[in-house]
């Protein structure tokens, strides 16, 4: 006899609909899995054996076929282990047929019968209501993260057991509900703020112009100014995020599985600080069977490199892609995957090898090729993607112990909603969101500066030895900077802010 379970399976960010048939047939005891099963998959006809024993029910003593379709597609992870277990109760004559149809069945079994979590329940409840099926079946813990979306039920089950009598008519499960808009209000306090960082008030500023246009920053700056620390704060004055950026940021931790416990979504802007050693596969994802990196971990939020030219050169050059395009492309012989990532890049680096090169207080050791040798770790075609450099100076006594409150987040959060929402307006008829993402036809448009910000953009470039790339990335921020000011059009004084924001180019730093 035959039976056919519908379940799921990820692949990249996104679910797909997988057949389970089972087929139980006369002949000597066997227990075969065909589909491109991997590892987890092959094993489950132990768990699934033990498990339909210990829950009280007859394993067939016949010649088991479970087949995973399509089965083109390699099929990992062990949340078959349910569905599978399902297909021979069903082929038994235990459960009817025609209501397994109505939904996706997913999660992994214990020895015992228990139902343990499993990755991707978010992008499997997606599939399921665009197929069209009733509802999704799932463990309890991912109860909630499935819940997020509407117009499925959600049916968060235990035990086999529990699965098997609901299935046959014999119990009820209540449909997980949860409140989404009491998810992101909660969301959007943080335990950090801006307030808290004393002095570096032209740093704040970058920041601020930074998290308005979704400009890409360096910060360059001896130990201990303050970088990692006003880093971490840039997410605080990001604009919140939207139910749709939420969700494509929960699909990614969840199939990665990496969404915290007890959480249903992901509606606080990411922050990936990786460590310099960090191989370029756990960058940008990778592996045989192709995972995440911390490019698409970051997206629709922050990454942070700290200790930049720390970084290995080939790991830095996989960025510029990313960057780019705001997504990575990861090519196998089996098949080609494509994540998201959108994102802001914060890199932080000291100004040389021991740290103090311009410091006012401590003698920098470094010979000038010493010096030149570790900035050139940083590739001209990288930097050409950082907007904004920015020079941090050590924090004086004065300013640690003044009383003074500086700008909170939510003051500085204000205006970058503001020059967002006028952003917003002004590419409402293309794809892009922020000024960082204008191309060069775009630039010209939207940034010509007048007559004496022309002038003075010109003897910058004449005069303080600008590179030419720095020309775009000057007018793009020069139009951020006016959009903070309410001005239409990009003056003198925009563009004046804009040049002091390309240290490196102008040999400063």
């Amino acid at each position: 006899m035959i039976s056919k379970i519908l379940s799921s399976a990820v692949l990249g960010v996104d679910a797909y609909i997988v057949e389970v048939e089972v087929d139980l047939a006369f002949g000597v005891p066997q227990f075969n899995t065909v589909g491109l099963p991997e590892g987890a998959v092959k094993e489950s006809k132990e768990r699934v054996r033990a498990a339909i024993k210990n829950c009280g029910y007859e394993f067939p003593a016949r010649r088991i076929t479970v087949n995973l379709a399509p089965a083109d597609i390699r099929k990992e992870g062990s949340a078959f282990d349910l569905p599978i277990s399902l297909g021979i109760l069903s082929a038994t004559g235990l459960i009817e047929q025609d209501l397994l149809q109505d939904y996706v069945i997913l999660g992994e079994l214990s020895l015992d019968g228990k139902v343990k979590p499993v990755k991707g329940a978010l992008p499997s409840s997606i599939r399921a209501r665009d197929t069209g099926l009733k509802g999704i079946i799932l463990p309890k813990e991912n109860a909630e993260e499935a819940a997020v979306v509407d117009g499925i039920e959600v049916l968060a089950v235990e035990t086999l057991q529990d699965t098997v009598e609901f299935l046959a008519g014999k119990m009820t499960i209540e449909p997980t509900v949860i409140d989404v808009d009491s998810i992101f209000t909660a969301a959007r306090s943080y335990d950090i703020d801006f307030h808290e960082v004393k002095g570096q008030e032209h740093v704040k500023r970058a920041l601020e112009v930074a998290a308005s246009g979704g400009h890409n920053v360096l910060m360059i700056g001896s130990p201990g100014s303050g970088k990692t620390m006003l880093a971490r704060r840039l997410p605080t004055i990001l604009p919140d995020m939207s139910f749709d950026e939420a969700l494509e940021t929960t699909k990614i931790y969840s199939v990665s599985g990496l969404l915290p416990d007890h959480s249903s979504l992901f509606a606080t802007r990411p922050f990936r600080p990786p460590h310099h050693t960090i191989s370029d596969a756990g960058l940008i994802g990778g592996g045989a069977v192709p995972k995440p990196g911390e490019v698409s971990l970051a997206h629709n939020g922050v990454l942070f490199l700290d200790e930049l030219p720390e970084f290995r050169k080939n790991v830095l050059e996989v960025l510029r892609q990313p960057l780019e395009d705001g997504v990575v492309t990861i090519s196998r012989a089996i098949t080609s995957i494509t994540y998201p990532a959108s994102l802001m890049l914060v890199a932080a680096m000291n100004p040389c090898p021991c740290g103090y090169h311009g410091d006012p207080l401590k003698e920098c050791s470094c010979t000038p090729m010493q010096i030149h040798k570790y900035r050139a770790k940083v590739s001209g075609p990288l930097l050409d993607r950082i907007d904004i450099h920015v020079e941090v100076p050590p924090v004086r006594y004065r300013e640690l112990v003044e009383d003074t409150r500086g700008e909170t987040s939510a003051d500085i959060k204000t205006r970058v909603n503001a020059a967002r929402e006028i952003q917003k307006a002004r590419f409402k008829r293309s794809r892009i969101h922020s000024n960082s993402q204008m191309s060069p036809s775009m630039v010209r448009k939207y940034s010509k500066p007048d007559d004496r910000g022309a002038s003075l953009l010109q003897a910058a470039i004449d005069r303080l030895g600008l590179s030419a790339r720095a020309y775009d990335r000057i007018l793009k921020v020069s139009r951020t900077v006016a959009d903070l000011d309410g001005s239409e059009n990009v003056l003198a004084h925009h563009i004046s802010e804009a040049i002091q924001y390309r240290s490196l180019d102008r040999g400063l730093a």
